[in-house]
């Protein structure tokens, strides 16, 4: 007997027939031992050792070397579906081939795997929450488009073969509070679950396939979300048809029986989450499944079928096939940090890069013209900040400072000083010499902002006294005093803010001339920071949440109603909207039309074209802007809502037209039971660079009727 004739060794035969055959072949226990995160190799039948955990949210994670791209949030800030889609192409490129040579290095541990459990989907809703820096920021249908492109292009567009496995998480209704969300329940109304929580996910899986998701720890309405009857089989399967393996969160299957107290044991923990439609778990309870089986509280076949799931998804990546059928096998290791990759991070960080005050065009700064630049603040060395979490490591980590010095001519002086502590109050430099290097300088680059030492995920690197969350999205420490101080010298002062979510920075926007948000912005940060300071680069990124003037414009942290959140909801004026950024050039919006003034259904669908001119000195990228509100709905909606977006580069004088379709599917409202609906009325369709309003981006408005 040769291997092609034991039907899962033939790469040829069905992929049904495969894994059915390799499933009958395995022992009870075999069967549980694969649907841990740590599957151990099965030799008797030759199937490999293979650990399912691996990270890529915004590169490689924690495996060594990797291209650093900025983290989530940043690159949500750059508008451009393309780019993510060319970001995700490197980083699938680089974990392929990590992952080969691993296991020519006879390493199959831990983060080597080809199962990327990203992207973060979740609707950033509130600034506190440590992770929103993971996410693509508080909107449904932004978040939708830049999840599906990175989840399609993780995986791959080959017929046969998945490049990568991608798992967009925490599936759902997931943002903190971080201490809480072992235990905690994210109560939500229908209506706030269809028209925010949800759309993302279920983009993610039916545009891009996505081969998996990734439950919440929290529970959803009574239920833990990785164990819910609601969301995995009733919506996540049976409504919207996906036919992947759905993955516990990290020891999220312990948390049924020791802090939801859903169940009363290990096994009706693992019995109850394989029931509903967990099928692998990231911990260790699924060991229990044995004692389940034995109990009576779990029938083998329901194992089999969560099985069936796994190994699909094994065998899809080509892991039982000979290497030269597998075309991503031949992908070579040195791609990884290669200098194309390099590029890239540096092309996502000057896109992610958000111009938000520019007082007198003190930007872009003419270095020919500065004979000595005053870099100072906890950031301007900090490496940590390009790193944020989740992150892979690399050789070529370019800081705020260096990336300045490295663009000015070597006869400009450049000094640098800390300044003052990242978070902690009251350790300032020495006055005397700031005072001297302050005057001394014909400009001031102050560097501050968030870490990721401040916020992040709970238990992992943030050690902030919200667990992971911010309890103040105020500049943390004594940085605001220390901002004051060096603007009381009189010099120009620019100010660079690092971080991952929305900084109340309300003092800074009245009384600094100009501020940039980099976000952390990757390996490339500094050098990207650079070319917008000194105009090699010309900024267009775009806020991808929403910046609060100070948390009294926020309902509780713990209140998963969006009534009040986002821009979506949010009635008073913030500090900074949703979708605001300047630029080095202006731009003009005029000849708004439609291809058509009515819509007949959900399935009908118009085209909304805009002229826009480039009415400034230089050339420069414009992020269109479709904005929808509902002007006679007989139920609650949002006040408005993003529907369309488009990243151009126009040149200085040049007119482009952009088209951007809507359909009828967009114009839905939601009735009390979540139930969408298109009712008849009048729409205010907005075009522009920003939302209506906004004097920063030119809107224009037009109306279209439904029914």
């Amino acid at each position: 007997m040769t291997l092609n004739d034991i039907v899962y060794t033939n790469p040829d035969a069905p992929l049904a027939d495969r894994v059915e055959d390799l499933l009958s072949r395995m022992t009870l226990e075999e069967k549980i031992s694969q649907m841990l995160h740590e599957s151990p190799a099965i030799e008797r039948l030759g199937v490999p050792a293979y650990n399912w955990w691996n990270e890529c949210l915004h590169g490689v994670a924690r495996a060594g070397a990797a291209t650093v791209f900025p983290q989530a949030i940043g690159m949500a800030a750059s508008w451009n579906v393309e780019l993510l889609s060319r970001v995700a192409t490197a980083i699938s490129d680089e974990g392929r081939a990590k992952h080969h040579q691993a296991i020519r290095q006879g390493n199959r541990d831990i983060y080597f795997g080809l199962t990327f459990w990203t992207p973060n989907i979740n609707i950033f809703r509130d600034p506190r929450w440590g992770r929103g820096q993971e996410t693509y920021g508080e909107d449904p249908y932004l978040t939708a488009r830049l999840g599906v492109a990175f989840c399609r292009t993780l995986q791959g567009d080959d017929p046969n073969y998945l490049k990568t496995v991608a798992t967009p998480k925490h599936y759902a209704v997931h943002s903190g509070p971080e201490p809480l969300r072992h235990f905690f329940d994210a109560v939500c109304n229908p209506r706030d679950l269809r028209e925010t929580y949800l759309p993302a996910f279920q983009a993610c899986v039916q545009e891009a396939g996505a081969l998996s998701v990734m439950g919440a720890y929290n529970r959803t309405n009574g239920e833990p979300c990785c164990a819910s009857e609601t969301l995995l089989q009733k919506i996540l399967r049976e409504e919207w048809g996906f036919e992947g393996y759905v993955v516990s969160d990290c020891g999220a299957i312990c948390d049924l029986h020791e802090h939801h107290k859903v169940t009363k044991s290990p096994a009706e923990s693992a019995a109850m989450a394989v029931a509903n439609g967990c099928d692998l778990n990231c911990g260790e309870i699924y060991h229990q499944l044995n004692a389940a089986v034995q109990a009576g509280l779990l029938k083998e076949e329901q194992i089999d079928t969560s099985l069936r799931r796994l190994l699909t998804a094994r065998f899809r990546l080509g892991m039982f096939d000979p290497p030269e059928r597998v075309p991503y096998t031949s992908i070579p290791v040195d791609v990884v940090e290669c200098p194309e990759h390099r590029a890239l991070a540096r092309t996502t960080a000057q896109e992610s890069i958000v111009l938000l005050k520019n007082e007198g065009n003190l930007l872009p700064l003419d270095p020919a013209k500065l004979k000595k630049i005053f870099v100072v603040g906890p950031m301007a060395m900090n490496q940590r900040v390009l790193l944020s979490n989740y992150y892979g490591l690399s050789e070529n980590l370019v800081t705020i400072l260096e990336g300045i010095t490295a663009a000015v001519p070597k006869g400009t002086c450049v000094t640098c000083e800390k300044g003052c502590h990242e978070f902690q109050k009251n350790s300032f430099s020495s006055p005397y010499l700031l005072e001297v290097e302050a005057k001394q300088a014909d400009v001031i680059v102050a560097c501050l902002g968030t870490t990721p030492e401040i916020e992040g995920e709970e238990g992992a690197e943030a050690n902030s006294d919200g667990g992971g969350d911010r309890v103040d999205i105020r500049l943390p420490g004594s940085q605001e005093e220390f901002l004051k101080k060096l603007a009381s010298f009189g010099k120009p002062v620019v100010l660079v803010l690092t971080g991952g979510s929305p900084i109340a920075v309300e003092w800074a926007k009245e009384n600094v001339p100009a501020i940039l948000m980099c976000w952390y912005p990757g390996e490339e940060g500094g050098a990207a920071v650079a070319d917008v300071l000194f105009g090699k680069y010309n900024p267009a990124g775009r806020l991808p949440v929403t910046f609060v003037k100070s948390l009294d414009q926020l309902p509780p942290f713990e209140d998963y109603a969006m009534a009040g959140r986002t821009y979506r909801f949010m009635k008073e004026e913030p500090l900074y909207r949703f979708g605001y950024g300047l630029s080095y050039t202006t731009f003009s919006y005029d000849n708004p039309r439609l291809s058509k003034d009515k819509i007949a259904g959900v399935e009908d669908s118009v085209t909304v074209s805009v002229d826009v001119t480039n009415t400034g000195p230089r050339d420069g990228d414009e992020v269109v802007q479709l904005y929808v509100r509902d002007v006679e709905a007989s139920v609650p909606v949002p006040e408005l809502h993003l529907e369309g977006f488009r990243r151009i580069h126009v040149k200085a004088g040049e007119t482009k037209t952009v088209s951007l379709e809507l359909s009828g599917n967009q114009l839905v409202c939601y009735d009390d039971e979540g139930l969408p609906m298109l009712e008849p009325g009048v729409f205010e369709i907005s075009v522009g660079g920003g939302q209506p309003g906004d004097s920063a981006g030119g809107a224009k408005t037009v109306e279209l009727t439904a029914g």
